[in-house]
């Protein structure tokens, strides 16, 4: 097993890519402690992973610092230390540039970025005094290239990726790993879980098939195990990047056409 007693936190972990992330990390004999805003579901996730014993399910809204405190040390007072802290709390806003509301795009932010950026800021202190530790920030393939009508959720997503670069040279020095993640479409409920402003549209039903959870949880887990800067899944979400920086026009055109 190898991460054999090692702790994870993960926040967002009641359902889909959180909860997936918890049982990859557990079958290598990790110790898990799942996170989000609501404790029923989040127990209904942790006994799904079927491993009470090495599990824990705390409840934090990572808008909160103080609640992310909480969760800091709820983790250490159930397993004595952190060794990987996995962002993965987020939702979606589907609505033009020119009708979204603004209050939904600043709540939005709220959770997907600056979420993430006070929990790195209440663990980076602890993984300096530990000489070690493991940030993993699940970003988002639309970090790299625009979808219409989902302006916000990209947006939120390409910062996440520019401060997670930035903070890998930040936090090197002191052996601190950060991973940024860049999932493409995976099957969960994050559509459901989507807010919907007055002129939100999406894309076709062929690009929403997409990967199981488990999927990506396995490439996250061999990300941490390798020590990978960036994680795309599946693998040629990289090439689709890549191509949207070398023909913007040819991507667009697919995009536009996709659109319903």
């Amino acid at each position: 097993m190898r991460c054999r007693d090692q702790v994870v936190v993960i926040t967002g972990a009641s359902m889909g890519i959180g909860e997936a992330i918890a049982r990859a990390f557990l079958a290598e004999g990790a110790r898990v402690v799942m996170s989000s805003r609501d404790l029923p579901r989040l127990e209904e996730a942790r006994r799904r992973v079927g491993d009470i014993d090495r599990t824990a399910a705390v409840v934090c809204d990572v808008r909160d610092r103080s609640q992310i405190e909480a969760l800091v040390s709820a983790a250490k007072n159930r397993f004595g230390k952190i060794d990987a802290w996995i962002n993965n709390a987020g939702y979606g806003l589907m609505d033009s540039v020119a009708s979204m509301s603004m209050d939904e795009c600043r709540a939005l932010f709220e959770t997907n970025l600056f979420g993430a950026i006070e929990c790195m800021q209440v663990v980076a202190p602890i993984f300096k005094a530990e000489s070690g530790g493991t940030i993993i920030n699940i970003s988002s393939i639309v970090g790299h290239l625009p979808v219409p009508h989902m302006s916000a959720y990209c947006a939120s997503k390409h910062a996440l990726n520019a401060v997670s670069e930035a903070a890998r040279l930040e936090l090197e020095p002191s052996g601190i790993r950060v991973i940024s993640v860049c999932p493409g479409r995976i099957r969960t409920n994050f559509g459901a879980n989507t807010v919907r402003g007055s002129e939100g549209k999406r894309l076709g039903d062929a690009v929403q098939q997409g990967i199981s959870p488990e999927r990506c949880a396995r490439a996250i887990l061999r990300g941490y195990l390798r020590g990978t800067r960036e994680v795309f899944v599946p693998w040629h979400g990289w090439l689709l990047s890549h191509a949207y920086e070398l023909c913007p026009q040819i991507i667009e055109f697919g995009m536009r056409r996709m659109m319903k």
